[in-house]
């Protein structure tokens, strides 16, 4: 028989006071975290994925870790790589809490929901965790109505995505993780570089490499020691491509709007540490131990050797 229509399960005024009643206990019991969405730069449509994902944006939320003895996932592993540090958390915000401080509705956000290949930073750690999954059905319509997101994350692993969030925290923190690389330049019109803008040089016809600058070293007037991280390409080249020494292509500034031009590029064996920040790298080692058995000019190594993209 059908059920008794003088008892709903759907009373607004009590979704809303159910909903109240979560908010409040995410603002006792939760910790301030910010949601950081993912814009994709330049997406792989065969894979999937996007190699120069950019992070524009922060937004502040409150939200409680359900995992109240500590993160969980595989913890701390060393593997032939090195120490691998592989914690999990789970994350509840709130639907409304969301919409109203994050969504599209007030934001630049363009998802209707939480989406997975974002990041949350944890202030209290100084962690970023990129969300895996979102689970919008927990718990399962206990008043007909689905009050938060739960957000499964996993420990981000950076590989040099561009931060520009305008939160100094987190760009620094980014800005500490990232492979650097060094250029001696001649200064032209004694007009240097700032630190955070970025810069571009044409190596070649259609293709531009760009940076960030990092830090800037200034020697005199006329020269700087610049050191530039997030480089990336734009254009198709076949293979690795990497700023270039000329007197005559130079490297611009789009923020200064300087034009240098690049005397010397260190290379890999000039540097002790390219990850400035980490003294415990060990890049340079493991990249002239590659050069003997690791062929870095091949650009298909999964084709026709005859072929290039």
């Amino acid at each position: 028989m059908p059920r008794n229509v003088y008892f709903s399960q759907a009373v607004k005024s009590e979704q809303n006071l159910y909903e109240d009643l979560i908010i409040e206990s995410l603002k006792i019991f939760g910790q301030d975290v910010y949601y950081i969405p993912r814009t994709l730069v330049n997406r792989d449509t065969i894979l999937g994925e996007d190699s120069s994902s950019a992070f524009n944006d922060a937004y502040m939320i409150e939200a409680y870790i359900e995992n109240q003895e500590g993160f969980e996932g595989a913890g701390d592993l060393y593997s032939k790589f090195g120490l691998e540090i592989r914690d999990e958390a789970t994350f509840v915000i709130s639907r409304s809490q969301w919409n109203k401080l994050v969504g599209l509705w007030n934001n630049t956000v363009s998802s209707i929901k939480p989406m997975e290949g974002d990041i949350l930073f944890l202030p209290m750690t100084n962690k970023f965790f990129e969300i895996t999954f979102v689970e919008h059905e927990q718990p399962f319509y206990q008043l007909s109505n689905l009050p938060v997101y739960k957000l499964t994350c996993a420990l981000f692993e950076y590989s040099d995505e561009d931060f520009e969030t305008g939160n100094t925290l987190i760009d620094d923190l980014s800005q500490n993780e990232a492979y650097l690389t060094s250029v001696d330049l001649t200064v032209v019109g004694g007009a240097h570089f700032v630190r955070g803008e970025l810069v571009s040089q044409i190596v070649a016809a259609g293709i531009v490499v760009t940076g960030e600058v990092a830090t800037v070293t200034k020697i005199s007037d006329v020269s700087a020691t610049v050191s530039i991280s997030n480089i990336g390409v734009t254009g198709s080249s076949g293979s690795m491509t990497e700023f270039m020494v000329s007197s005559t292509v130079g490297l611009v500034g789009a923020e200064s709007g300087s034009t240098c031009y690049i005397t010397k590029l260190y290379d890999i064996a000039d540097t002790t540490n390219t990850f400035a920040n980490d003294g415990n790298a060990q890049n340079v080692q493991f990249e002239i131990s590659g050069d003997s058995f690791i062929d870095f000019s091949e650009s298909n190594p999964f084709g026709d050797p005859s072929e290039t993209y």
